[in-house]
């Protein structure tokens, strides 16, 4: 009888922790249905107003803390000279430009550690023609840790044409690092 309680035991022990692995992927979305909402309203169409997916409240409440300062060091390079982001393109649909999307799905993968990666899957070019090209499905994978008892996206990645994976984060880094060479390869005013 001992033997069973222990067996029994162990067995609603594996569905506690197996289940909150799987609440803990199933918060991972949150965030990512924050971007991804507003990336599709973006690429809606019609008359509404543009949803800027780095905002200050989006930043303090969706991103970790990694993220938000990488973010705000390459925001002190703007792509546009009266902008205010890094980017000159959407970094969810890695272009600048995109029909509405379609078949947006947004898939939690199993937790690995502290990190849950998050895929949104869709259709961003359907209007553009009906070559496979156009229909082609996106992937973008989401990083998402536990950040103070919070999800909270770590970093985005995406594929170029090229077939490249590129984590955000990187490329922050990497505009950082070029606005600072370029800066060092200035001459400066002597007087």
């Amino acid at each position: 009888m001992l033997k069973f309680a222990s067996i029994a035991g162990l067995a609603v022990s594996l569905q506690l922790v197996l289940g909150a692995g799987i609440a803990m992927a199933a918060d991972a979305t949150a965030p990512v249905k924050v971007v991804m909402d507003a990336t599709v309203a973006n690429w809606a169409g019609g008359d509404s107003e543009w949803q800027d997916i780095f905002d200050d409240s989006k930043l303090t409440t969706i991103y970790s803390k990694d993220f938000v300062t990488k973010y705000q060091a390459a925001a002190q390079f703007p792509a546009a000279d009266d902008g205010i982001s890094p980017f000159d393109y959407d970094v969810i649909v890695n272009a600048q430009d995109a029909c509405p999307l379609q078949d947006v799905k947004i898939t939690p993968q199993p937790p690995k550690g502290n990190t849950t990666e998050v895929l949104a899957t869709f259709k961003k070019s359907t209007c553009m023609g009906t070559d496979a090209d156009y229909q082609a499905t996106t992937t973008v994978r989401f990083e998402v840790i536990q950040e103070a008892g919070k999800p909270v996206i770590d970093d985005i990645m995406t594929v170029d044409d090229a077939g490249q994976t590129n984590s955000l984060k990187a490329v922050m880094d990497d505009l950082v690092k070029q606005q600072q060479q370029q800066d060092q390869s200035q001459p400066t005013d002597q007087q």
